[in-house]
Order: C-alpha cells, then sequence, then structure tokens
C-alpha cells in the first residue's frame, strides 16, 4: 500500500509561480501590429498606382524620378545598423549597466547610453540623407507630392516613414533623460529601453520592405 502524504508534507511543498506577461510590453507588440496594418495598406497603394500608371501610360510612365540608389542603399546600412546598436544597448539594459565603466573608444565597456545615443545620431543620419534626398527631388526632378501619382506615392510611404523615424528618435531621447533623472536603475526603466528597441527594429523592418519596393523594383 502506497503511504499518504500528511498535511504537512503538502503545505511545505514549493509552488511555482506564474510568469506574467510585462504589460507595457504586451501593449506595444499590439500597437505595432496595427502600425504594420498601416504599411500595409501603404504598400498596397504603392502596387495598385503602380500597376495602373503602367496600364494606362506603359512602362516608361514608372518611375517617375531618378531616384539616388547609393544615397538611399547608404541610409539603409546605416538604419540597419542602428538596430545592432540598439540591441547591443538593450543587452547592457537588461544586465543594469547604464553608462561606461571604461574609456570612450573601448566598445565593451559601454553602457546603455552609449549604445542608445549612437543608436540616435544613427536614426538621425537616416532623416537627415532622407531630406537631402527629398530637396534634390524637388529641385532637379521637380518630384513633389502633387506633381504626379509617383510623387504622391513616394512621398507618402517615405514620408510616413520618416515621422516613425522621428518618433523613434524622441523615445531614445525620453530613455536617455530618464537614465539622468533617476537615481537608480529600475525595472520600468529596463523595459522602457526594451520597448523602444520594439519600435526601432519595427521601423528598421519596414524601410527595408520599403527600399525594396521603391529602388529596386523598377531598378533597371
Amino acid at each position: 500500500m502506497l503511504p499518504v502524504a500528511t498535511a504537512s508534507a503538502i503545505e511545505t511543498t514549493p509552488h511555482a509561480r506564474a510568469n506574467r506577461p510585462n504589460l507595457v510590453s504586451v501593449g506595444t507588440i499590439v500597437w505595432l501590429s496595427s502600425e504594420l496594418m498601416f504599411f500595409a495598406a501603404l504598400f498596397a497603394m504603392f502596387f495598385t498606382i503602380r500597376s495602373v500608371t503602367i496600364g494606362q501610360h506603359g512602362e516608361h510612365a514608372w518611375p517617375g524620378a531618378e531616384l539616388d540608389l547609393p544615397l538611399s542603399g547608404f541610409n539603409t546600412l546605416v538604419l540597419v545598423l542602428s538596430s545592432v546598436t540598439c540591441q547591443m544597448g538593450v543587452f547592457k539594459a537588461e544586465a543594469g549597466k547604464v553608462g561606461r565603466d571604461g574609456g570612450l573608444l573601448n566598445f565593451r565597456r559601454w553602457g546603455l547610453r552609449e549604445w542608445y545615443v549612437l543608436s540616435f545620431l544613427m536614426g538621425a543620419y537616416f532623416v537627415a540623407g532622407q531630406a537631402f534626398e527629398y530637396y534634390s527631388l524637388v529641385t532637379k526632378d521637380g518630384l513633389t507630392l502633387s506633381s504626379s501619382a509617383y510623387g504622391s506615392v513616394f512621398y507618402l510611404t517615405t514620408g510616413f516613414h520618416g515621422l516613425h523615424v522621428t518618433g523613434g528618435l524622441i523615445a531614445f531621447l525620453f530613455v536617455l533623460g530618464r537614465t539622468y533623472a533617476a537615481k537608480r536603475w529600475t525595472h520600468e526603466q529596463a523595459t522602457s529601453a526594451i520597448v523602444v528597441s520594439y519600435y526601432w527594429h519595427f521601423v528598421d523592418v519596414v524601410w527595408i520592405g520599403l527600399f525594396a519596393t521603391i529602388y529596386l523594383l523598377d531598378l533597371h
């Protein structure tokens, strides 16, 4: 006959805690899902107008301007690499290392601040590069939002993405400001840094899709 467990033995048995998902992280992922639908609509608009324009005027009518592929390609590389630097900052945030404890050129000793400052600068370079391309297209090719169907879809798709990148830059500043304002590093601050990285990776992935669609699809 098997022994019956006593009440005291049952009471002293440890209970495993249920791991609940972080509500901020879950909310961010849900919000990014809605943003994904928004960009999906922009992609659908691009392909619809492209097919109609080519059907009516032939392939010579699309694209409606000569895009600077080397410039945009380098901007894309900078933005993609900024995701790497951002993730390095996340690793430091999870380890509780806010600032560097070594020389400025000693990357291994960097903390969250240094990696996020570098990510911010790279994102700002991307926005500046996009603004320079807009200036060149307007002054050299006369491509504006209302000049043609191509101009409309080009500026709408890339412009909305640029606004999202700008929002990410503001988020970087917010996280960096909290690291200086707070007296100690908390779990909530680490979570803020992590959800900002979610957003930054998202805008990077979206741009890769936009770059392939706008700059490479009609490359001759």
